[in-house]
């Protein structure tokens, strides 16, 4: 298979590329919406895509999830699914979208309106205890202590006059919810808009989040304002950290595709930008870790919390957060002669395949991580670092595909379900017990590991808070 030479991704998910289909361009107007309110931080991506998203992602089901969620009945279908090649057909939704905003109707979530001060969610008043999964174990230890309100110090290499504050999330809640099937296109998803359904009915139900205060975007909706195209997405990025106040709870949640490209400025380990792919990448391009990272990280005050979940592939880094942790609750510091020596036997194998293509790319990226990792490693932690409060789950590391599953009885992503599981199971989690809960739930049926990481240095036995 020859790769187009307008495409510059790096794929590791083994898929080829789209066919070239015309110049790369912004994507076809949409009437020119103007519900979005115009931000300041705004940072428009660099331009097209370099390729096709790498093969898998998840379908949301078409309506509110069951009050539990039972353990998956069996091993998920093996499949891996290769990027989306064209626009979906017009399909009828069913999420809508509704707010003060004139072009969206007015039916249930309502983007772009105001939210208002909801009462927090309740937390357990007593003492209890809980079951900690940390190396599999199941002991019981005490409840988490709640996050301190104090401001904190980073340490860690992050500048010296740098202090951020944790959220206690009781401000203002609002959520953002991308679900891409790409319909009608040869590598559609089936999972990522059930995602979508049930993690707006889990926000709902669980942590007070309203459903006027939610943007929903999904490729199965007629509002043109409502498709996950790359426009609407970036405006409600725009949206959801318009005017955000200390202890205020954002929410975004992201399922589809998602792929690496040559990393540009230098800030990446690994020489790769995570991307995710909008319904329109072809025309319109993916969107890249730095500018989510612009948009949606950036802006923000100390002590406002956004909590991230990315259920794509290549997702580890999606935000382009310095701080990552393990399941032993432990700061990475990433061992570049072993990734180093990985990627070796990757290009071997390649070469042994006659897969010329990809043994040169690995090649090369093995040779730009061992001369460039260790500064851009400091880079990241100087530059990335916020004063807020943001904390991202991602559905694999940088270098792994993410899975897509099948559980209760629908399509689903694996990380999006497990999410919602282990807490549904027990909501008073340490952050540390809640990677591990989501990590047990898919050990043993998938060979992604989801990740944790944070825009600062992170207790991570404080209690999860959203």
């Amino acid at each position: 298979m020859h790769y187009n030479s307008g495409y510059s991704q790096g794929w590791s998910g083994g898929y080829p590329p789209p066919p070239h289909q015309g110049s790369w361009g912004p994507p076809p107007p949409h009437h020119h919406h103007q519900q979005y309110p115009p931000s300041p931080q705004y940072y428009p991506p660099p331009g097209p895509p370099s390729g096709p998203p790498p093969g898998h992602q998840y379908s949301p089901p078409p309506g509110p999830p069951p009050g539990q969620y039972s353990p998956p009945p069996g091993p998920p279908p093996g499949h891996q699914y290769p990027p989306p090649s064209g626009p979906p057909p017009s399909r009828h939704h069913h999420h809508t979208s509704s707010g003060s905003y004139p072009a969206y109707p007015s039916p249930a979530p309502s983007p772009y309106g105001h939210p208002h001060t909801p009462t927090p969610p309740p937390q357990s008043s007593s003492p209890g205890h809980i079951r900690s999964y940390s190396n599999h174990s199941q002991s019981w230890g005490p409840l988490p202590p709640r996050p301190p309100q104090e401001a904190q110090q980073f340490g860690n290499g992050a500048p010296s006059n740098y202090r951020f504050q944790y959220s206690n999330c009781t401000g203002r809640r609002k959520a953002l919810l991308i679900g891409i099937n790409y319909i009608g296109q040869p590598n559609a998803l089936r999972g990522c808009i059930n995602d979508v359904t049930n993690m707006s009915t889990f926000l709902n139900q669980k942590y007070g989040y309203r459903r006027e205060d939610m943007v929903i975007l999904t490729d199965d909706q007629k509002n043109p304002m409502s498709l996950p195209n790359k426009a609407n997405i970036l405006r409600a990025m725009q949206w959801l950290v318009k005017d955000a106040q200390p202890n205020d709870s954002l929410f975004i949640h992201f399922s589809g595709h998602g792929g690496r490209t040559p990393d540009l400025d230098g800030d990446e380990e690994d020489g790769y930008d995570d991307v995710i792919y909008p319904l329109d990448y072809r025309t319109a391009g993916h969107i890249v870790d730095d500018d989510m990272h612009a948009i949606m990280v950036r802006p923000l005050q100390p002590g406002v919390r956004l909590t991230a979940i990315f259920d794509s592939c290549h997702s580890g880094t999606a935000l382009d957060l310095p701080y990552v942790y393990s399941t032993q609750g432990i700061l990475k510091e990433p061992n570049l002669a072993k990734e180093a020596a990985q990627d070796l036997f990757s290009a071997f194998q390649s070469y042994g395949k006659g897969d010329l293509s990809s043994a040169a790319q690995t090649a090369i990226g093995f040779f730009k991580k061992a001369a460039n990792g260790d500064t851009a490693r400091q880079r990241t932690m100087q530059t990335k670092t916020s004063p807020a409060d943001v904390v991202m789950f991602s559905g694999s590391k940088d270098t792994q595909t993410s899975a897509d599953t099948f559980q209760d009885g629908e399509a689903r992503g694996a990380l999006s379900w497990a999410f919602i599981k282990t807490l549904q199971q027990r909501p008073n989690q340490s952050y540390l017990q809640l990677l591990n809960s989501i990590r047990n739930e898919l050990e043993g049926k998938y060979t992604q590991k989801p990740q944790l990481s944070c825009s600062h240095p992170l207790d991570t036995n404080l209690l999860f808070v959203m």
